[in-house]
């Protein structure tokens, strides 16, 4: 098990320490299941009354709180939830997808591995290919030919990577995502789908995170690209041509429709569904299943839908959707009797 002194996590967190520095910290837990040797950590002052009761070795909190952490060590900080991902990341036990080159991988002759490269079992790479030093592949992944992956990135079991997809530095591909499909693109002749070969790739930056069973499709003629830092969450579909910008936030179930760009430093909320062929700005916010029709110009927040009620009360709501073609022309029929037209 991995440990660490807490005066040593305080120089990591940059934090201040007030008790015991030498006490041994392996693992982090919340408050209400933490157990000695684990530290914890406090973002809401909601919640102050739950250090009293708290077993943990140590917590992580503002200096406004700390007067009501008098019978525990304590690390303080300006954000607990940022020392708190800090923290994980430091002590993090998850396994690594893939350890060594294993036996039954398949590996093209001309393939170009670079150093301390790990391929798991069963996994297929082929002509051409470019693994980064510390590339990690999981099992029964496929690596198309002339696919580019760079440095320190990790792909988990059953990643698929098309033909010439282009992967940055540090990325981390969570299973079954699929990167480099066809997009969804034919012409139609009297009732008759004609394919249009997807003829571009994707290129993702670095320090890109995609969640599971997700879904990049190929360019037309041009690129998909995602953009630096950009984090997707599970089971989300981009079509052909989107450009994502950096640092954005994707959270589960998005679908973005073909030939989209969406800013820097966006968040889009779970479910929702984005037009294509038009432009979000930088720093927009969609709340969750906004149903997004038109362009957004300005940044802030938006958000579509009607949110959950009683089915007593969404009939009635219903109603009156369905009726209000009918109310405009009747109260506008008023106005003009009442404005003698």
């Amino acid at each position: 098990m991995h440990s660490i002194r807490l005066a040593d996590l305080a120089e990591h967190l940059g934090a201040e320490v007030h008790g015991d520095g030498n006490i041994a910290i392996t693992g982090l837990a919340s408050m209400s299941t933490a157990r000695k040797g684990q530290i914890t950590f406090l973002s809401n002052s909601h919640y102050n009354e739950q250090l009293l009761a708290c077993q943990a070795s140590a917590v992580v909190l503002t200096e406004e709180n700390l007067p009501f952490c008098q019978h525990l060590p304590a690390l303080v900080v300006k954000d607990p939830y940022i020392s708190y991902a800090r923290m994980a990341q430091l002590l993090d036990s998850t396994p690594q997808p893939a350890q060594g080159i294993a036996p039954s991988a398949v590996i093209a002759d001309d393939a170009k591995l670079g150093q301390n490269v790990s391929i798991g079992a069963n996994a297929v790479i082929e002509t051409g290919v470019e693994l980064g030093d510390n590339v990690i592949i999981g099992a029964g992944c496929f690596v198309g030919k002339n696919a580019r992956i760079g440095a320190g990135s990790r792909l988990w079991a059953n990643v698929t990577v098309y033909h010439r997809v282009v992967i940055g530095t540090e990325c981390l591909i969570q299973s079954g995502t699929v990167i480099g499909s066809d997009g969804f693109g034919y012409a139609n002749e009297r009732g008759n789908w004609i394919k249009i070969p997807q003829l571009g790739t994707v290129i993702i930056g670095d320090k890109v995170e995609i969640g599971a069973s997700t879904t990049i499709d190929r360019g037309a003629l041009d690129d998909t690209i995602i953009g630096n830092g950009v984090i997707i969450d599970n089971q989300c579909q981009i079509a052909h041509n989107v450009i994502i910008g950096d640092n954005t936030a994707i959270a589960g179930g998005v679908v973005m429709a073909g030939s989209l760009k969406v800013g820097k430093y966006c968040q889009i909320g779970g479910a929702s569904v984005i037009n294509g062929h038009m432009e979000i700005c930088d720093k927009a916010v969609i709340t969750g299943m906004g149903m997004v029709m038109r362009p957004i110009t300005e940044p802030g927040i938006y958000s579509s839908g009607i949110p959950l009620q009683s089915n007593k009360d969404w009939r009635k709501t219903a109603a009156l959707v369905l009726n209000i073609n009918d109310m405009s022309k009747r109260l506008k029929a008023v106005e003009r009797k009442v404005n003698g037209k």
